[in-house]
């Protein structure tokens, strides 16, 4: 047996580091596997990471957690394949293309292709992979990256929509409307992460709308004041207050509605 340090001679990352090679040694992850492999079978279910990031302190946190997790099945002898996954899908990987690229506008893409800008995306999804491995190794964290996937793999894409399929014959998908951050550049909603991404505070300006009244004799319109112009485009209603005065006000040839309250 190695003689115990004690005291402040005793180093924890040193001592991290000679588990981990007596980890290594005796590929205990592996052997692990192997012994439990045939028992009863614990599926972990683990959101992959974007490998087109360095990881941060919360996948750390998240990482130790489901390890944890992980960790006890398999002590209790059930069998945890955990293999390690990446996320290849969404606003990030196409990021990293356009900045790589100086790609600003769908024209770009269209003269690009879109063939060839979807390569210059699978391109990217492991950017920084050897950085994924060496810092959830040195965590202490076993998964199986030999054997890991990617969202992009057409199997795992066919998984995916196998489940919605089981859910739909099971009559639990149904329709409704949320609020969510929308990108006009992309033309697509945004993810809370997504929209989170390089957040920044600037000067906005305030904007003055005209919205034509149909119908309306005068051909007057109602006239709305806002502080987040860049949420027009969603809009699909003007709201007006039954309790509130409104005037019709004629101004530069054109007639205006407007709220005196």
């Amino acid at each position: 047996m190695d003689e115990v340090c004690e005291g402040k001679d005793f180093s924890f990352p040193a001592e991290e580091e000679r588990v981990l090679r007596l980890w290594e040694e005796l590929d205990a992850f592996h052997e692990q596997l192997r012994r439990t492999a045939g028992g009863e079978e614990f599926v972990f279910y683990d959101g992959p990471p974007f490998a087109t990031g360095l990881p941060h302190y919360g996948h750390l946190l998240a990482g130790t957690i489901k390890d944890a997790v992980a960790r006890h099945h398999a002590m209790r002898g059930r069998h945890v394949a955990r293999r390690f996954g990446w996320d290849c899908h969404g606003v990030p990987v196409e990021r990293a293309v356009d900045e790589a690229l100086r790609i600003a506008t769908r024209a770009q893409v269209l003269e690009m292709g879109v063939a060839s800008y979807n390569d210059a995306c699978r391109g990217v999804v492991t950017r920084y992979v050897a950085e994924w491995e060496a810092v959830v190794t040195r965590m202490g964290r076993w998964v199986d990256f030999e054997d890991g996937y990617k969202t992009m793999d057409i199997k795992f894409m066919e998984s995916v929509w196998w489940v919605f399929a089981q859910l739909w014959d099971k009559d639990l998908v149904y329709k409704s409307f949320k609020v969510m951050p929308y990108s006009t550049g992309m033309k697509t909603p945004l993810s809370n992460f997504e929209a989170g991404q390089h957040r920044q505070f600037v000067p906005a300006e305030t904007a003055m709308v005209s919205f034509p009244v149909v119908g309306d004799v005068d051909n007057a319109a109602l006239v709305a004041w806002t502080t987040t112009p860049w949420t027009l485009p969603s809009n699909l209603a003007l709201c007006v207050n039954a309790k509130f005065v409104y005037a019709k006000v004629y101004s530069v040839f054109k007639y205006f509605y407007c709220c005196v309250c």
